[in-house]
């Protein structure tokens, strides 16, 4: 079972209206830096401030009604926590989101702005996955993973898709174009979309350092689980393995994992700030920072593409990485 690019067509068609068409953008200064065409997508503009509200709508939209009558349940320490709240708030359908006692605040407040019911619990002693199949089995509601679902990876191919097109409108074709990893929703579905309509464009995914969980799997030829010893500055690519569904399409379609430090990932978010002028959480700047800091191989002379995937920041962790702190 994989995505094709039909499905990321058909959840295009389905979010058309609902999601933001975030635009393809440029810096003069970035390209100066770097020596190379940057084309920007900044999907910190899409609504919920992420990514994560595209696979949450084609999820949730091509449920049953009987199934959007018992809910949804979910589980994330953000951005799919409020992608999931505002697609049920569209579409009528009662939400319970599943979320970290330390996520930042501001993405709980926001989650339970969108109408969700929040269910906090401790990353440490409790099992999320456990707490939502729970919940689930009593309510008789649907569990929407955060990035191991066809219709999840579908909906988040739909970034790939607008950004070969809107690149073509420029007139320019991809040398590479560069993506965060996590879970790998994102990348599965957007890679997907680009070697099919770009076969020559090569994809890299970024990781934070701590949790290259996807380098490493891809290095071994198989799914490792890494057992965090830390924390990392993006809370939003913690994920400790890639997924089932996710990695064999990885696998298939990255040609490259770059892995950015803390140090890096703060610098390109004050970067983002200073010279884009876009506020960045530290999760999605890391494609930035692994520019920044000379990382990504298979730059070439007609340009890059580059995700910067999310911008829910804690205003208090910004102001210390704006400080430098």
């Amino acid at each position: 079972m994989s995505v094709i690019l039909a499905d990321i067509q058909a959840a295009a068609a389905r979010l058309k209206g609902h999601a933001v068409e975030t635009p393809l953008i440029e810096s003069p200064a970035l390209n100066d830096r770097l020596g190379h065409r940057v084309l920007i997508k900044p999907e910190t503009l899409q609504r919920v401030g992420a990514f994560k509200f595209r696979g949450a709508y084609n999820r949730l939209v091509q449920l049953t009604d009987t199934q959007k009558a018992s809910g949804v349940v979910a589980f994330s320490s953000g951005n799919h926590a409020q992608g999931v709240a505002l697609a049920a708030r569209l579409l009528g359908i009662p939400a319970l989101i599943v979320m970290p006692a330390d996520a930042p605040a501001v993405k709980v407040e926001a989650t339970r702005g969108y109408g969700a019911e929040i269910r906090l619990y401790d990353r440490l002693t409790e099992d999320r996955v456990a707490i939502a199949a729970e919940i689930a089995a009593q309510r008789g509601a649907v569990v929407v993973p955060a990035f191991d679902d066809l219709d999840i990876i579908a909906g988040q191919g739909t970034v790939g898709l607008e950004m070969v097109a809107q690149a073509r409108a420029l007139g320019v074709s991809f040398d590479v174009v560069i993506c965060p990893v996590g879970g790998g929703g994102l990348m599965a579905g957007l890679s997907t979309a680009v070697k099919a309509l770009s076969p020559a464009t090569a994809v890299v995914g970024v990781e934070p350092q701590g949790f290259d969980d996807t380098l490493r799997s891809l290095q071994a030829g198989s799914r490792q689980t890494l057992k965090a010893t830390t924390r990392s500055l993006c809370d939003a690519l913690e994920s400790p393995a890639p997924g089932e569904l996710t990695f064999p399409v990885l696998q298939k379609t990255v040609a490259d994992i770059a892995v950015v430090s803390d140090a890096e990932v703060a610098a390109a978010v004050r970067y983002a700030f200073s010279t884009l002028k876009l506020v960045v959480e530290p999760g999605g700047a890391v494609g930035l920072a692994a520019l920044l800091a000379g990382k990504v191989k298979h730059l070439g002379d007609h340009g890059a593409g580059l995700v910067l995937s999310g911008g829910n920041v804690d205003p208090a962790l910004f102001a210390e990485i704006l400080a430098g702190v």
